[in-house]
């Protein structure tokens, strides 16, 4: 476990905290309703790219530059900081707003171009707040103003709890569409341009059509599917994986498979079977098990489809894209 404190004056700032993967739906924003905080409670995750603002356009300073920032296609240019620590708000502490760095914001708070946190102790510029509608909660630390300082303590272990892809009260879960999102953006690189079989199930439902509509038709070359502590994924050629929990990097398949990355919790729902009882169900009706009466929960009136956002950000970040048949598929995405 860490905390973080002021590189100013050594103020505690945050809880103990453990560190996770970045979630690929950290930079995303969404319409007009509020959202919860983007990272579980006591944890946090930094993102090596650069990010935040100030924000610049590749036609403007020319792909050489935007190359040196790790952008590689048509794609908003961040020349922030690399190395930016995320963590939900609500373990954040020793810290005071300043409303006059809060622009732009509707029903909550927007960062601007500076930090509008600033260490309660000594006034330093530490972190930007956000909670404005649309975007996760989020406190986003500055890697020049604050310190990791390990605690000793070890961090509890990590499990693989299923996250199922429809959120409460019957709308599809947008960290599932930012996940499918970048898994299809690395999918199609490993694929090398050929054909992918994807396992019958979710997987299909999801990633099958756009699949379809980026790659040619064909027999199957390659194919893909789950793989992890307990899936083997034997005789994969794309293997999508969750985070080895106790490196925090992707999962290594066997047999020299390429490995697409998935948040933990949307692995586990697609490669871990669902928990079964031994015991009859008695009482109330278990959770999951719908009645035949009137009303019936509401259920997604659409496709759980992809994020095009987490797609073309992932894939504009890889140098691959600048192969002509992958910039095609950037330009022309389904």
């Amino acid at each position: 476990m860490d905390v973080f404190v002021c590189a100013g004056c050594g103020a505690v700032l945050t809880v103990p905290l453990a560190r996770v993967p970045l979630p690929p739906e950290a930079h995303l924003s969404y319409g007009h309703e509020p959202f919860p905080a983007l990272m579980e409670p006591g944890t946090y995750a930094v993102d090596p790219a650069p990010s935040g603002p100030p924000y610049r356009d590749v036609r403007d300073i020319g792909e050489e530059a935007a190359a040196a920032q790790g952008v590689f296609a048509p794609w908003p240019v961040s020349f922030g900081a690399r190395g930016r620590i995320v963590t939900a708000p609500g373990d954040v502490r020793g810290t005071v707003l300043v409303p006059e760095k809060c622009v732009n914001h509707c029903l909550g708070i927007a960062a601007g171009a500076e930090p509008n946190l600033e260490c309660e102790g000594c006034g330093l510029p530490v972190a930007s707040r956000e909670d404005d509608c649309g975007l996760w909660q989020t406190v986003w630390l500055e890697p020049g103003a604050v310190r990791r300082v390990p605690t000793g303590t070890p961090a509890p272990p990590r499990t693989f709890t299923p996250v199922p892809p429809v959120d409460p009260p019957g709308s599809w879960s947008p960290r599932w569409e930012a996940a499918m999102g970048a898994a299809l953006a690395r999918l199609v690189v490993a694929s090398g341009g050929a054909r992918v079989g994807l396992p019958a199930g979710v997987l299909t439902d999801v990633l099958g059509r756009a699949l379809d509509a980026l790659l040619p038709p064909g027999p199957v070359v390659r194919t893909a599917g789950p793989a992890g502590p307990g899936v083997p994924g034997d005789g994969l050629d794309i293997a999508l994986v969750p985070h080895d929990p106790r490196t925090g990097r992707p999962w290594r398949p066997k047999g020299g498979a390429s490995a697409v990355p998935l948040p933990d919790g949307v692995w586990a729902h697609l490669a871990l079977p669902p928990e079964t009882s031994p015991l009859p169900a008695s009482g109330t009706l278990p959770e999951g098990v719908l009645r035949d009466d009137y009303p019936l929960p509401d259920h997604p009136w659409r496709t759980l489809r992809p994020d095009r956002r987490a797609f073309r950000g992932t894939l504009a970040r890889m140098p691959r894209v600048r192969e002509p048949w992958l910039r095609a598929l950037y330009d022309r995405p389904f």
